[in-house]
């Protein structure tokens, strides 16, 4: 079939679209790097703790009991920095990717049991594959085509041609993407689909805007107090808040771009600020520093976390910059959301031109049955029930069950509607229509997921901690293990992922800078360099168009997803910049 001469000038436009030769080029490179550039290999170190019987001994690793294999000696590690350093020089791969290695002891005690897992990167092309992603998610303001570039781009850099079987098989068959297609696809899409069935969630709407809002700023800050109660990590305060205030705030012409960064910017900073959550209990296990005591045992690193809370600063100017600009009097506003706010109040436009909001129009308006009352309890008792089984789980057990708190949630909100007169059949209808209305956004949290893991994999955060962890004055070490962490979440889309490559490092960084520059408060120069970690990759995951926190803030409060990340991102700069002024003020002053 020939083509006609009216078709070329369209195939030239689609060939000469910038976003188009930028894939190319990014693609192109990461074939170069995969093929022609050497991988480094390194290897992380954490010191286990072992326990079970002389007959079964195991080791504690991220929160599981694991057998203990048997240990080797130093000198048998091909995982220890002598052995990576002659493999690297040789171009050679380890012989094993995990050992458990007896360490001798700096101080003539005991050996360490150390476990060494196997990493590697390939310098600055390690960031190749976040870079595509972000970059075309910029440009083309559309998510699934740019995350799966990106993902390409990782696939081309790892070697990995076969996409399908090597890259997202193994990647959407993980516990991690079985958990997001339960909880957001079928137990948060089934129970938005049953809310929007029985109209109960419009009740509760009509309810506050009663007894509570009395306008744009009584809504927002409606969402921040919401948020600041859901604190038991950062999707799901995203999920509850979004859905709970949407139908208040749409009311009140709030713009979606305000409502989503409330939403997102009271979500994982409150998470991190009021820790009686998972968080302790995961960070905790990578802040061990050989021969410092005071880090020596869970509950010593445990307290520890607690006591650089007061130092979170970019957490806490979040929280404090959203609560401004819920009641309006925030004392710096981005031109694009200062614009978003002039549109929604004059105009009735809660989206921007050309927007295309991630939530579907299933869960955009109710679907109510003629002759079945709309009731308020129908919200209330299941939200209720829903928060205090994730709470109640993380008191008795030290993890919140959020599955099973969003599965109770539906189950009683289902049981409410068929015992009010709902029939089975519109009942399923409604749950139906509600997974509908979430499937985009759970389609970029798989491959979010995915770019995520080949982002780790490629070893970018090891490659920027590596290459700028070690240069610079010790005053100046805060800041940047704060930027190192911002890049790394940034480009993953993930705070606990840059939690895990960053912390190992940057710990015994902090402690070793302040040995050899002989300050006063080792301790306290700690505290503030966990802290930029901690905030730094707060800040990452907040902003990145990649994160589950970023997307689901979108979905839930119907915004577009690179609207909000826009609009978000000057607020959010401006509070990881006073936060930074912060830290290096308190170790110049006080360190």
């Amino acid at each position: 079939m020939r083509m006609g001469p009216a078709r070329w000038p369209l195939l030239f436009g689609r060939l000469s679209s910038p976003a188009l030769w930028l894939l190319l080029v990014l693609l192109g490179l990461s074939w170069h790097a995969g093929r022609r550039v050497p991988p480094v290999w390194t290897a992380e170190a954490v010191v286990v703790e072992t326990g079970g019987t002389a007959e079964a001994p195991t080791y504690q690793w991220r929160g599981k009991t694991l057998p203990l294999p048997v240990s080797l000696a130093w000198e048998e590690s091909v995982l220890r920095p002598e052995s990576l350093v002659r493999l690297n020089a040789a171009g050679e791969e380890p012989a094993r990717r995990m050992e458990i290695v007896l360490r001798p002891a700096i101080d003539g005690g005991p050996p360490e049991r150390v476990r060494f897992d196997a990493a590697h990167h390939w310098g600055p092309w390690s960031l190749l594959p976040a870079l595509a992603a972000v970059l075309l998610c910029w440009i083309t303001r559309e998510p699934l085509s740019s995350l799966l570039a990106g993902i390409a781009c990782g696939a081309l850099l790892l070697g990995h041609y076969d996409i399908t079987e090597q890259v997202l098989v193994p990647s959407l068959s993980t516990e991690s993407a079985a958990g997001v297609l339960i909880l957001y696809l079928w137990l948060l899409g089934g129970l938005m689909g049953v809310w929007s069935r029985t109209g109960s969630a419009r009740a509760f709407a009509e309810w506050v805007a009663v007894h509570w809002v009395r306008g744009p700023r009584s809504a927002k800050l409606a969402a921040w107090l919401l948020g600041v109660l859901f604190f038991q990590g950062g999707t799901v305060s995203a999920v509850l808040v979004g859905t709970t205030i949407k139908p208040v705030a749409d009311r009140e012409w709030v713009s979606h771009e305000e409502l989503a960064y409330v939403v997102d910017s009271t979500a994982s900073p409150i998470a991190s600020l009021l820790a009686f959550n998972a968080w302790p209990g995961y960070v905790q296990g990578f802040l061990y520093v050989a021969g410092v005591s005071w880090l020596a045992t869970e509950a010593d690193r445990i307290r520890f976390f607690f006591a650089a809370i007061p130092f979170c600063w970019y957490a806490i100017f979040a929280v404090l910059g959203t609560l401004l600009l819920s009641v309006e009097k925030a004392p710096f506003l981005g031109s694009r959301l200062r614009q978003a706010m002039v549109r929604a109040r004059t105009t009735g436009e809660l989206d921007a031109p050309g927007a295309r909001p991630l939530a579907a129009a299933e869960l955009a308006r109710d679907h109510v049955p003629d002759g079945f009352r709309p009731s308020l309890w129908g919200f209330v008792l299941p939200l209720g029930l829903l928060v205090g089984v994730a709470v109640g789980t993380f008191i008795a057990g030290g993890v919140p069950q959020v599955r099973w708190a969003f599965g109770v949630a539906l189950l009683l909100a289902a049981l409410m509607a068929l015992l009010r007169g709902m029939s089975l059949t519109t009942l399923m209808a409604g749950v139906v229509d509600g997974m509908k209305g979430v499937v985009a956004g759970s389609v970029i949290l798989l491959l979010a997921i995915t770019i995520g893991a080949v982002s780790k994999e490629a070893g970018g955060g090891l490659w920027l901690v590596e290459a700028l962890g070690g240069h610079l004055p010790w005053w100046t070490l805060p800041v940047v293990l704060q930027l190192i962490t911002m890049l790394i979440s940034f480009s993953t889309g993930s705070s606990w992922g840059t939690y895990a490559v960053a912390f190992p490092l940057a710990m015994p960084l902090a402690w070793a800078v302040a040995n050899a520059n002989g300050l006063a408060h080792p301790v306290f120069y700690m505290t503030i360099c966990f802290a930029a970690v901690m905030d730094g990759s707060v800040y990452g995951d907040q902003c990145s168009p990649i994160s589950d926190t970023t997307v689901l803030s979108s979905m839930c409060t119907g915004c577009d997803l690179m609207d909000h990340v826009k609009t978000q991102i000057p607020q959010a700069t401006m509070a990881a910049v006073l936060a930074a002024l912060a830290w290096t003020g308190s170790v110049l002053l006080f360190a």
